[in-house]
C-alpha cells in the first residue's frame, strides 16, 4: 500500500511519526496526530491542553496545496518534560523530573538538545490559575505549584502544570517555547515496550536504587530500600521498559543529577535510532501499537497543530541532532541545601544559542556535547 492511498489519520500519523522521531518527539506526534489533529490557536503563546482531548476532523489538503507547516521556518523551542505522577496516591501533583528543550533555529537545518536541572533555582512567576503567587524555588516544583486547581485539592491538572512550567523554563532560558510534550514515567516503560526495547551505551555502573534484577520494586525500609538491586553495568546494553526508565531514574550515583540528564539524552537518542533504524514510520500496524501502548499517559500543548511542526521537521537529519550537557553546581551554605545553578560557562551556552552562535561555542567547549 503506498502512503498516498492510505486513509487520512494513517497518512497523517505515519507523517507526523517520521519526521518528529527525528527530534525525539515520537511520543508526542503518534498520540496527538490520532487524537488532537483538529486546530489549537494559531501562533502566539502555546495555549494549555486537555489531558484527554476530544478528536477533532482535518481536512486533506489538496495535492496542489502547500504542504502542512510549509509556513514554518523557525526558530522552534520545544519543551519535553517526564513526570512523576504516583498514580498510586489520590491527588499526588506531578513534578517535573525531567525537563528537556530542543531548540531548531532558523531554517530547521539542525537541532540542540538540552536538560535542566530538576533542582534549578528559578523564579517562578505569579500564576493565578492555580492561586499561586510566585517565588523563587526549584525548577521541579513549578509543575506541581501550576498543577492546584482551586476548589479541586485532589484532582490536579498536569496540562495547567505544564502551562507554568513553561512560562518558567522560558523566563530562566530567554527562549520562546512553541509546543511541548508531558510523558508520565508509566507512559515511557510502556513506549520503550512497544518499541521492542533499545540499544544503548552504558556509560558508567549504575546501581538501581528503586528496582531488583527482576524487575520488581525494592522493599522499603527506614532510611531507604533493601534487597537486591539491579545493576547496570558499563557497556552496549538491551534495555526494556522497566529498564530504561528505571537506568534514566537515577541519580544517586557518580555525577549526580547531571548523569542523570546526560542518560536520559542519550536513551531519547537511542529510541530515535530504533525508530529510524527499523522504519517504523513504515509499518502502520507498529505505529498503531505505540499509539495504543501510549493511551491517556501523555499530554500534548501547543501553539500550531503537532503534524504542523512535524512535517516542518521531516527533513532533520539525526547527524545534526545534538546533545548537550549544561554544568552545574549546588547551591546554600554548609549542609543547607537549596538547590542547583548552571556554571557560568553552562549559561553562557544559553546565552550564544539564542544569538545563533552555538555551534561555534560547542567548538571552542567541546565537553558540553554529550557523546554514546
Amino acid at each position: 500500500m503506498v502512503l498516498g492511498s492510505m486513509a487520512p489519520r494513517r497518512r497523517w500519523l505515519l507523517l507526523g511519526l517520521a519526521a518528529l522521531a527525528v527530534v525525539a518527539l515520537i511520543a508526542a506526534g503518534t498520540v496527538v496526530i490520532t487524537r488532537l489533529t483538529g486546530d489549537n490557536k494559531p501562533g502566539g503563546a502555546p495555549v494549555a491542553g486537555s489531558p484527554t482531548p476530544s478528536p477533532v476532523a482535518t481536512p486533506t489538503p489538496s495535492p496542489s496545496g502547500p504542504p502542512p507547516g510549509a509556513d514554518i521556518t523557525g526558530p522552534l523551542n520545544l519543551l519535553l518534560v517526564g513526570v512523576d505522577t504516583r498514580v498510586s496516591v489520590p491527588g499526588w501533583e506531578p513534578h517535573g523530573d525531567a525537563v528537556l528543550v530542543l531548540h531548531v533555529p532558523k531554517g530547521l537545518g539542525r537541532a540542540y538538545l538540552f536538560s535542566l536541572p530538576r533542582d534549578l533555582l528559578v523564579d517562578i512567576p505569579a500564576f493565578p490559575k492555580a492561586d499561586y503567587k510566585g517565588g523563587k524555588t526549584k525548577l521541579t516544583h513549578a509543575m506541581s505549584f501550576g498543577s492546584r486547581v482551586p476548589g479541586k485539592p485532589k484532582q490536579p491538572s498536569t496540562a495547567q502544570g505544564y502551562e507554568l512550567l513553561r512560562s518558567t523554563v522560558s523566563g530562566y532560558t530567554g527562549l520562546r517555547i512553541d509546543a511541548g510534550a508531558v510523558l508520565t514515567f508509566n507512559g515511557f516503560d510502556r513506549l520503550v515496550n512497544a518499541l521492542g526495547g533499545v540499544d544503548i551505551y552504558v556509560d558508567q555502573r549504575v546501581e538501581s536504587l528503586h528496582r531488583r534484577p527482576d524487575g520488581k520494586y525494592r522493599e522499603s525500609a527506614p532510611g531507604g530500600y533493601k534487597g537486591p538491586q539491579q545493576v547496570y553495568e558499563k557497556g552496549d546494553r538491551h534495555l526494556n521498559g522497566w529498564q530504561a526508565l528505571d537506568y534514566a531514574r537515577q541519580r544517586y550515583i557518580t555525577g549526580g543529577d547531571y548523569a542523570r540528564q546526560r542518560h536520559q539524552q542519550q536513551l531519547i537518542r537511542a529510541m530515535t535510532r530504533k525508530i529510524l533504524d527499523e522504519g517504523l514510520a513504515r509499518q502502520p500496524e507498529r505505529v498503531d501499537q505505540v499509539v495504543s501502548a501510549l493511551g491517556d499517559t501523555l499530554v500534548y500543548v501547543g501553539g500550531r497543530r503537532i503534524v504542523d511542526i512535524a512535517y516542518a521537521l521531516s527533513g532533520l537529519p539525526e547527524s545534526r541532532f545534538t546533545l548537550v550537557g549544561l554544568p552545574g553546581s549546588g547551591v546554600g551554605k554548609g549542609s543547607a541545601y537549596r538547590g542547583e545553578q548552571l556554571t557560568t560557562e553552562g549559561r553562557k551556552f544559553l546565552t550564544e544559542l539564542r544569538a545563533g552562535r552555538a555551534d561555534a561555542y560547542l567548538a571552542a567547549h567541546p565537553k558540553l556535547v554529550v557523546k554514546n
